[in-house]
């Protein structure tokens, strides 16, 4: 017989008195079907407070019945990528009991409903910007041959060749369907959301805006350099819109397809960058 681990006060109750006329907490465990460390836990509670009535939790209150619960218990045995929340399997916000992949994809789908029907004088406003990190090495220089099966690691069939690694150089570029930006270099350090302000959106962002006018539309990642307070205020006081754009979607900016163009025509040079200053 399934046991319970849960009680409500009228079960308590009951089981407390049988536990007051002398029985053992086996055969009352054996009666209700409960667990014997859930019976000594309610006996040692009402020991100390006198009442059976158990106390009213604090935090957030539970918004899923026990079918939900047995539900969310059964979906995350048959996939175990599944996110639950964090203080265990009995959730008390059930959208957080969904995947991550699932969240996304339904961002994703939004997104797509909201601009599916824009037109292309609406798409001509919107400037479509990324960043992309250049490296003096890349393992894009790949040679592809047919080989025989079990033959992968053959000396024949090796070639030692760094995987990424050295010096390199941040890219910032913008494209909009009737023109594009200059390609940034950021010249040293990382990027911060004061560089952003200073070094992207004053001069090409606030140049965009002016030329296009009030129904310019600017878009860029969620990186956290991009969701500062500054970047925010700056954006606010220049009057320019930003473009709600889903998490983990690099694939729905078309510029991507110019990072790959230009890692490639890197990778093919006869003479590789050796430094920064080459490679910039």
């Amino acid at each position: 017989m399934a046991r319970r681990n849960h009680l409500d006060d009228f079960t308590r109750g009951r089981m407390i008195g049988k536990l007051e006329e002398g029985r053992t907490v086996t055969s009352v465990a054996a009666e209700f079907g409960i667990n014997k460390s859930v019976i000594l836990r309610a006996w040692k509670s009402f020991q100390t407070t006198g009442t059976a009535v158990r106390k009213v939790g604090s935090g957030h209150p539970r918004t899923t019945t026990a079918g939900d619960d047995r539900y969310i218990i059964l979906q995350a045995k048959r996939d175990r990528r599944q996110r639950l929340h964090k203080r265990g399997l009995f959730a008390r916000r059930p959208e957080r009991c969904l995947p991550l992949k699932i969240d996304h994809r339904c961002h994703r789908l939004q997104w797509f409903r909201e601009h599916k029907n824009w037109i292309t004088d609406q798409w001509s406003r919107v400037l479509l910007t990324d960043e992309s990190r250049f490296s003096t090495r890349s393992d894009s220089q790949r040679v592809l041959i047919w080989r025989e099966i079990g033959t992968r690691f053959y000396t024949s069939n090796i070639k030692e060749r760094h995987h990424y690694g050295g010096p390199g150089v941040l890219v910032w570029g913008g494209n909009m369907l009737n023109g594009r930006t200059e390609l940034h270099i950021f010249d040293r350090g990382s990027e911060t959301g004061d560089r952003y302000c200073e070094e992207v959106l004053l001069p090409h962002g606030r140049l965009f805006r002016v030329a296009i006018g009030p129904d310019f539309i600017f878009m860029d990642e969620n990186a956290r350099p991009h969701r500062t307070l500054a970047v925010e205020e700056l954006l606010e006081s220049e009057d320019i819109t930003r473009m709600d754009w889903p998490a983990y979607s690099p694939d729905l900016n078309p510029i991507e397809h110019v990072w790959d163009a230009l890692g490639r025509r890197i990778a093919a040079r006869l003479h590789h960058p050796e430094n920064t200053p080459k490679l910039k």
